[in-house]
């Protein structure tokens, strides 16, 4: 049997609904083949050295001109960097930033795999609940001051406000600024996952929160896992200049020559040739269709008391199950008709989250999606069912 090169793993007759990857033929295979050349006949040897620790220069003055023209607010030369995508870029900041034991405020849910790279550095993790309008600032507040009547000042707060995993909510604009407004009175850093930016399908994504922050407030976290392709393991970072310097001047950034420099120069050729937006706007366009298909499947299957909460962007759909449901228990009879999900409590803390689960539209195609929401109904039922749920409200 050949040794595995990838995450993902299938099993035979299953939908596996619960990985949130990319489906292999919309990543851009034949653009980055083309770019590959281009960055080693443009850069020659320089492609194959050491980088510079902040990133080259070339893919830095392409991402902060597009942040520029789309957010508004261009950031400096010191305030911008290249990262190995999202999870790297949040560990550094976590070694630069934090010691084990500080308080980290987290958005719930959340996306669970951060909570890893959280708990990696044996940090306080506290969760702040979350409604339709995405972080609610009364629970963030009310949290702020029980901490602060224990003698505890937490030091970050980590969301995902746009397209949120696995809600796909996104942060509602009346509270955007009200939360930076908190953040920058607190001195308290917000770390903003923004890797689901781009893919926006019902019109502009909302306004980032480092946009509308005053410099230091908001360290936000970019990538082009989702828009172009995860194994690239390239992103960037903009935030504070003093943030941003402390990591470039880090031991690892000096050591290594920055991070995934040939990588960068590739993304930097692609982006030249035009081709980051021809297959971006490819991306929003299949993923669109994908997303509707399953929501229009799932709103046939369902049974009463289940709930579809509609993303604007992003990868997932967000489930609610009636008042004491538990999806825990309706995974396995998923599972047994040919569909899996993840569970809600899969994204919680604080071990809520059970009457909700989260399912993927990118992996297949539409009439797989359809079919998927068709077994996942049936299961549903029989769980309604042999549980007496069918009478039930919404969670």
């Amino acid at each position: 049997m050949p040794a595995p090169i990838l995450q993902l793993f299938q099993r035979p007759g299953m939908i596996e609904l619960s990985w949130g990857h990319p489906d292999p033929a919309f990543l851009p295979v034949a653009a980055l083949s083309r770019a590959g050349a281009a960055a080693l006949d443009q850069f020659g040897a320089d492609a194959m050295q050491y980088g510079h620790p902040a990133g080259p220069g070339p893919l830095l003055d392409w991402l902060a001109e597009r942040i520029g023209r789309q957010e508004g607010r261009i950031p400096a030369a010191d305030e911008i960097m290249t990262t190995g995508g999202i999870s790297l870029g949040l560990d550094q900041l976590l070694t630069s930033l934090l010691v084990p034991g500080d308080t980290v405020l987290v958005e719930s849910p959340t996306y669970h795999l951060a909570v890893r790279i959280l708990r990696d550095h044996r940090l306080n993790l506290v969760p702040v609940p979350s409604d339709e309008g995405g972080l609610r600032l009364d629970a963030f507040q009310h949290t702020l001051a029980r901490l602060r009547a224990a003698g505890d000042r937490p030091r970050a707060l980590y969301l995902v406000p746009t397209f949120n995993n696995p809600t796909g909510r996104s942060l509602a604009q009346d509270r955007r600024q009200g939360l930076v407004d908190l953040a920058a009175a607190e001195r308290l850093l917000i770390i903003e996952d923004d890797v689901y930016r781009e893919l926006a399908y019902d019109g502009p994504a909302p306004p980032s929160l480092w946009s509308l922050a005053p410099p230091g407030v908001v360290a936000r976290l970019g990538s082009f896992s989702k828009s172009l392709g995860p194994g690239l393991r390239l992103g960037w970072l903009t935030a504070g200049a003093d943030l941003v310097q402390d990591i470039v001047e880090s031991g690892l950034l000096d050591s290594g020559g920055g991070v995934n420099h040939y990588t960068a120069l590739v993304v930097t050729a692609l982006c030249a040739a035009g081709d980051y937006d021809s297959n971006l706007i490819a991306l929003r366009q299949g993923y669109r269709a994908r997303r509707d298909a399953l929501l229009a499947s799932l709103r046939d299957h369902l049974p009463p008391g289940f709930t579809v909460r509609p993303p604007g962007g992003g990868f997932f759909v967000w489930v609610e199950l009636p008042t004491g449901a538990d999806s825990r228990a309706l995974l396995p009879l998923a599972e047994r008709a040919g569909v899996s999900f993840l569970p809600g409590t899969r994204f919680h803390l604080d071990g809520g989250g059970q009457s909700a689960l989260r399912v993927a539209f990118t992996l297949y195609p539409p009439d797989e999606l359809a079919e998927a929401a068709q077994r996942l109904g049936a299961a549903a039922r029989d769980y309604a069912a042999a549980t007496s749920l069918s009478a039930a409200g919404p969670a």
